[in-house]
């Protein structure tokens, strides 16, 4: 197979993007297995008596006292609430691990870094490498076999592998191999054995964005708080605790759920594929005004070019949009991926009463 390399200016650099047959990957994710190479990913180790508490204070998920196996999303905000960084995090074995986007591996461990002060813990990149595998065919005797357990973990848990690493469920089909860099072409090799296809980040990509999944600086702009994102909520899906102790940014989130709503919200797009391909970051228009900006872009094999965008809140489905920037191309948004707009916060509810207790 002949590997295609990412857009070198893309935020998957290095990476491979398709092998020759980038349809055929997304439709063997769907009805198959595959692995997709996600080892460009950085990937970092906390150690420390302190580490879970610690970090506990200075991002918006609640993990003082997360037990072995968990796995949960985080993000690091910043005063206004606004999203800087996201991770996945795995607590395994008295250690926990991050990892997150290529480009923001060296900011986060800086960031964490300059916040230890004199907690008990010790921030340090990790050679380890991420694999995505996706598929129904996943839990396969002979793939259960090549990954050396006995059943799929559950969602959001992790379970340590022969040989160092672990294997972690992630979304709903999908799972993550976490090991060693050096065991990666092993690890590729075991898996095409029994019937894992190799695939590349595009296909990836594509599930997705289908998935209505955001990614950081792709899907999100410097001004994204969580809720427009739907990084709102517990261990699982969510990355925010609403239940938890202080944190920066806190004040917005407790704010915006309590008394208001967010002013933008992420949808999935139908693009018209008749023209060139819009890029990330550009405008949509209604009637020649900006109502929102696109995130990732893809081809998917069943519904064609589609894209992730963050819109104004409440705009309707069936608006007539348009792209800005370089490419114009019709767009409209997916209907299903709306959300119900009928939150109603404690503290908005409790105004309501005041106020009609004075009337």
């Amino acid at each position: 197979m002949s590997a295609v390399p990412a857009p070198e200016h893309g935020p998957d650099a290095g990476a491979v993007w398709h092998y020759g047959d980038p349809f055929g990957e997304q439709r063997a994710a769907a009805d198959g297995a595959v692995v997709v190479d996600r080892s460009h990913r950085a990937v970092l180790a906390l150690t420390g008596g302190e580490r879970r508490s610690w970090l506990h204070t200075i991002s918006s998920q609640h993990v003082s006292d997360l037990t072995d196996g968990t796995v949960v999303q985080n993000l690091s905000l910043d005063g206004q609430g606004r999203v800087e960084d996201h991770w996945l995090q795995t607590q395994l074995d008295g250690v926990t691990i991050l990892d997150t986007e290529p480009w923001r591996g060296e900011p986060l461990l800086a960031y964490l870094r300059k916040m230890v002060f004199w907690a008990d813990v010790v921030v340090e990149p990790v050679d380890l490498a991420v694999l995505s595998l996706l598929g129904p065919a996943l839990a396969t005797p002979e793939v259960l076999a090549a990954l050396g357990v006995d059943a799929l973990p559950d969602a959001w848990t992790a379970v340590g592998l022969p040989g160092g690493g672990f294997l972690r469920g992630v979304y709903p089909g999908e799972y993550d191999l976490v090991v060693p860099r050096d065991t990666v072409g092993d690890r590729q090799r075991t898996l095409a054995a029994a019937g894992v296809r190799p695939a590349g980040i595009w296909a990836y990509e594509a599930h997705r964005v289908a998935a209505l999944r955001p990614r950081l600086g792709l899907d999100t702009d410097e001004r994204t708080i969580p809720h427009e994102v739907g990084w709102i909520g517990g261990p699982g899906e969510g990355a925010v605790h609403l239940d938890k102790g202080c944190y920066r940014g806190q004040e917005t989130v407790a704010r915006v759920h309590n008394l208001g709503k967010p002013p933008r919200a992420l949808v999935l797009v139908q693009l018209d594929g008749s023209e060139d391909r819009p890029s990330t970051g550009d405008p949509l228009t209604a009637g020649g005004r900006p109502v929102g900006r696109l995130g990732t872009v893809v081809d998917h094999v069943d519904d064609g070019p589609i894209a992730l965008a963050l819109v104004k809140r409440g705009i309707p489905a069936d608006t007539q949009l348009s792209t800005g920037g370089e490419v114009a191309v019709a767009a409209v948004i997916d209907p299903d991926s709306v959300a119900a707009d009928d939150h109603v916060g404690a503290g908005r509810i409790a105004l309501q009463r005041l106020r009609g207790g004075d009337r």
